[in-house]
Parts: C-alpha cells; sequence; structure tokens
C-alpha cells in the first residue's frame, strides 16, 4: 500500500471511530453541519460560514478541529459535514491524485467538474487569497547563511534541521515532492511536530527550517523570513467552499454566502486575523469583529 493510501486509510478509520462515538448525539437534519480541519485559519474560516449562514437565520453545528485533509473528506463524503472550506493545491493533489496544475483559473474549473462527477460535491467559490506552503527561516540565521531561495538550502543540507507538520512529511506535494523538485538531500531526518511547538522549536534555534502556511499570522509576529520558491514548486492553494448539493437545496442560504464570499478576502487579512487567534484571542469574538467591520459586505 502506497503512502497516499495509508493516509486515507487512516483518516477512515478515525472518521468512522468519530461516528461511533457520535451515535445518536449527532445533529442530523435540523441544522447546516459546518467543519474544519485542526489549525488557527481552518477554525476561522469555519467559524465566518457558520456566522454568515446563522446571519441568514440558519441553525449551525460547528464541528470544528477534527483533524487533516482527509478526515474532512471523508467526514464530507459520508455525509456528516455539509460543508468546510478546503484549498485548491491541497484538493487537487492530495484527494484527487492530479498532476501539477500551476494556471488558477484551470484548476479551479477541474476542480469543479472533478468533485461534480466524481464525489458528487460542489466545488465553491474561493475567498480570494492564496494560502500556498512556505518554507520559513529566522533572518538572522538566512542571513548568516546567505539563504534568500529554498535552492540555496542545497549549500548548507549537511547541517540543517527541516520541521514540518505531520501531512505535510506524508504528501506528496509536500516534502517528498518538495525535496525532489529541488534535487535536495538533508542528512539530518525532518522533525513531524505540532503547528505551535513547530515556531517554538524554530524560535529556540531547536530546528532551522520550517514549512508553515503562508498566511500564518506568526511568520510576522516572529519577523520570519520566507524563503523564495524559486522553481515555483508550490501550486495555487486557493481557500474555497466545499459542500454537499443537498444540504445546499435544503438551505439555500449556503448558495448565498458561497457568493458573498467570493473574492472577498486578501492575504493580509487572514493574517491578521490568524495572529489575533495565535496570541490568545477567542475564534468567534475575532470572527465577529470582522464580519462587525472590515467583512460587513459579507453579512
Amino acid at each position: 500500500m502506497d503512502l497516499r493510501k495509508k493516509v486515507i486509510a487512516r483518516g477512515i478509520c478515525i472518521v468512522a471511530l468519530t461516528l461511533v462515538v457520535c451515535g445518536a448525539g449527532c445533529t442530523k437534519g435540523d441544522a447546516v453541519v459546518v467543519g474544519s480541519k485542526d489549525f488557527t485559519e481552518q477554525i476561522l474560516l469555519g467559524e465566518i460560514v457558520a456566522q454568515l449562514l446563522e446571519a441568514r437565520d440558519v441553525s449551525v453545528e460547528r464541528r470544528f478541529n477534527l483533524g487533516g485533509t482527509f478526515i474532512c473528506h471523508q467526514a464530507i463524503v459520508s455525509g456528516e459535514l455539509d460543508v468546510y472550506v478546503e484549498y485548491s493545491g491541497t484538493a487537487w493533489t492530495a484527494i484527487l491524485d492530479g498532476p501539477a496544475l500551476a494556471d488558477r483559473t484551470a484548476l479551479s474549473s477541474r476542480l469543479r467538474e472533478r468533485y461534480a462527477s466524481e464525489l458528487g460535491l460542489t466545488w465553491g467559490e474561493p475567498f480570494g487569497f492564496d494560502n500556498s506552503f512556505a518554507i520559513l527561516m529566522r533572518r538572522d540565521e538566512a542571513a548568516r547563511l546567505g539563504i534568500r531561495t529554498i535552492s540555496d538550502l542545497r549549500d548548507h543540507q549537511s547541517v540543517l534541521r527541516f520541521a514540518a507538520g505531520h501531512e505535510f512529511l506524508e504528501r506528496d506535494d509536500g516534502y517528498p515532492g518538495l525535496i525532489e523538485d529541488y534535487g535536495l538531500d538533508f542528512e539530518l531526518e525532518p522533525r513531524a511536530t505540532g503547528f505551535g511547538l513547530m515556531y517554538q522549536a524554530l524560535q529556540q534555534g531547536q530546528v532551522d527550517i520550517i514549512a508553515a502556511s503562508a498566511t500564518d499570522g506568526l511568520i510576522e509576529v516572529y519577523d520570519l523570513l520566507v524563503l523564495e520558491d524559486d522553481r515555483s514548486f508550490f501550486i495555487p492553494y486557493e481557500a474555497s467552499l466545499v459542500f454537499r448539493p443537498e444540504a445546499a437545496a435544503a438551505y439555500p442560504a449556503i448558495l448565498d454566502v458561497n457568493r458573498r464570499v467570493a473574492g472577498s478576502m486578501s492575504r493580509e487579512t487572514m493574517r491578521r486575523l490568524n495572529r489575533r487567534v495565535d496570541e490568545g484571542e477567542d475564534p468567534r469574538r475575532v470572527v465577529r469583529d470582522f464580519l462587525m467591520g472590515e467583512g460587513s459586505r459579507l453579512r
């Protein structure tokens, strides 16, 4: 069994366990079930969708912090979620196993076609920002070693220590593909770690490089350097709604929210929201402030 199939199988098992635990207590039929993966931005995006639906008098059940990509994907395929936010690059490479496709318009078109024909799901409108992977270093360390691009890492790969989340280390569009595309061969095994611990390890000098998301608020908090992807390895990762057509038929407000969020958010906006939550603020409060201010047009 190849690595991708193992990851999918693990996700299916976790979803099955979740359903057993939920049993009759899981709300179905009287609310839109909104899910999210297990990191700050996903919880915020899920909360934005939830609050926009609630502003349209729709009851919402939140199932946030579920886990990684395949857990959320299997949950919506099985009907345990009605809507969640996915990223175009992740959907194309990790879920659909598509070849590299850098053109944003073509990628969105193919996703709409294949999600509908193969999965029975609707690939919705992009929020407007691209959350591609980002390879980060401390500015002082990068300057000391003369590193500005990912290609520059080749001159120092005998001593550099790499850390990333489990999913990045397993996905073809993550660490394995990056290593192959750039011809890298780090002597030290990459370290698998969680989101907060990864940044902490970088700041404390326990690791030298981390793979994170381009919209992470902690990039600005710690004033980190985003290494230039000089070979354009990372394809677009535009955040978009994914929802079940049956749910949209029962709750047309989903379609209205889908239209409203289209092109509504920038990378800078997402970084600001992420930063507030990463610094300790409650996600519901952060989203409420956003929708009452900068994002009021979405209501």
